[in-house]
């Protein structure tokens, strides 16, 4: 993967041109998209981290649009320089971070319906827009994105790396908790697109451990049931500065797998 230019993702057969076609949605999709909307927004002012509350302000997300990836995208670019690429779904991992390495974020366009409100295998748009895409306005946290993208990319044919990378995402991307205010908010966007694991992280049910990589990539994570640990980062920065322990680690960690 090192060997290619760093924009090779964008000539990938396996990635359809693929836009988003607003004028498509139907009704039930503004419905689903409201009731997500208005069952979510109301706990995320004394919940959420303020990097995520001013992104929604500045990519103007409201209950009664669904997101809409042109008008985002200006807004994105003008801001941290990056933008929203549409995919069919989940895809390959060296799609994924070859996305993310090259300032794009991977977005589905689909939208769950009425039955599928309260559980979803795959994540939807409502997940990838609403919980993802505010903080795309933070540079720090973009910035850590792109990083830890290309440290994946260096490590794309071994399984085992991406798995230990796999779990920094999922416990900072995915599911971190950020200290403000002399308490804890939530930044991760699994659990801010989730109103039942918005009141379960920062309550006392869960244990919740300060920032700690080694730790992080030691742990193995849940992906059907709430996470029954967090992860606290004191700043964006600090995940941002991070980013040479993750790949000291890592290093180390590959080669004790090959010792044994």
């Amino acid at each position: 993967m090192t060997d290619k230019p760093k924009n090779w993702v964008f000539s990938d057969p396996r990635l359809k041109e693929l836009k988003q076609e607003y004028e498509s949605y139907t009704k039930e999709d503004f419905n689903v998209w409201k009731i997500l909307f208005e069952r979510q927004m109301p706990n995320l002012p004394k919940a959420a981290s303020k990097a995520y509350l001013e992104g929604v302000e500045e990519v103007k997300f409201s209950a009664d649009k669904i997101a809409n990836f042109e008008e985002l995208n200006k807004v994105l670019a003008k801001k941290t320089g990056w933008a929203v690429h549409v995919v069919p779904g989940l895809i390959d991992d060296d799609l994924f971070f070859g996305l993310l390495n090259n300032r794009r974020f991977p977005s589905s366009t689909w939208l769950r319906k009425m039955d599928q409100l309260d559980y979803l295998e795959e994540p939807d748009m409502f997940h990838d827009a609403f919980a993802h895409m505010p903080l795309l306005t933070n540079q720090h946290y973009v910035d850590f994105l792109e990083e830890l993208s290309g440290i994946a990319l260096k490590h794309i044919d071994n399984p085992w790396a991406i798995q230990l990378l796999s779990r920094i995402y999922w416990f900072t991307i995915e599911f971190g908790l950020i200290k403000e205010d002399g308490g804890m908010k939530i930044y991760g966007a699994g659990i801010m697109s989730s109103a039942g694991e918005t009141k379960f992280s920062l309550s006392d049910e869960p244990a919740h451990y300060p920032y700690d990589v080694r730790r992080i990539m030691n742990q193995e994570y849940w992906k059907d049931h709430f996470q029954d640990k967090y992860f606290v980062i004191e700043s964006f920065e600090q995940l941002f500065e991070s980013l040479p322990e993750i790949e000291a680690v890592l290093e180390e960690m590959l080669a004790e797998k090959m010792d044994k």
